[in-house]
């Protein structure tokens, strides 16, 4: 139960899609407790497992007073869609309006293990993908049509943390049971 760093824009880890969980056990627990924690602190509306360095498909989320989290995501997608602002934490600073579907159905397991679905619509939805794009080391800004991500490069060029260096690699508590650094 900690703050973790957030991994920025060029970390490897922010483009290699995350594994499987596969052992629903204390370990799990901690990481959505660290999650659930470093998103709350940052503060920010989702966070996903490779965003603090762990390669795994989890993420949190915090919406409308509703905090959430889901283990190993399956989406189905509204053919209906949204188009408005969005921004990462891996972005710090930088918004884009970017395409969505409107609604989101999201199956999955709990930390526990046990099966959840989660509906929503709007920016639950924009969230939901958002973090589910981030287990596939997708970010938003892929999302966005050529001219808008040119403007979006350039002014990930121009952060003042754009090039920083990844924390330094630690032993982390989740490393014991496969998870990626």
């Amino acid at each position: 139960m900690a703050v973790q760093p957030i991994r920025l824009f060029g970390d490897p880890v922010l483009r290699t899609p995350a594994a499987e969980v596969v052992d629903y056990d204390k370990e799990l627990r901690r990481l959505v407790e660290d999650l659930t924690d470093t998103m709350r602190d940052a503060p920010g509306a989702g966070l996903a497992a490779p965003q603090i360095g762990v390669g795994l498909r989890v993420f949190t989320w915090y919406v409308d007073g509703e905090l959430g989290h889901l283990v190993n995501p399956d989406l189905a997608l509204s053919v209906e869609e949204q188009d408005g602002p969005e921004g990462c934490l891996s972005l710090p600073d930088l918004t884009f309006d970017t395409k969505r579907a409107l609604s989101v159905v999201a199956k999955g397991w709990n930390m526990y293990g046990d099966p959840v679905t989660i509906e929503g619509s709007e920016l639950l939805a924009r969230a939901i993908q958002h973090e589910t794009d981030h287990l596939d080391g997708i970010l938003f800004i892929d999302r966005l049509d050529r001219e808008t991500r040119k403007l979006a490069m350039k002014a990930i060029r121009e952060a003042s943390w754009f090039g920083e260096q990844p924390p330094t690699v630690k032993i982390s508590p989740h490393a014991t049971n496969g998870f990626g650094l």
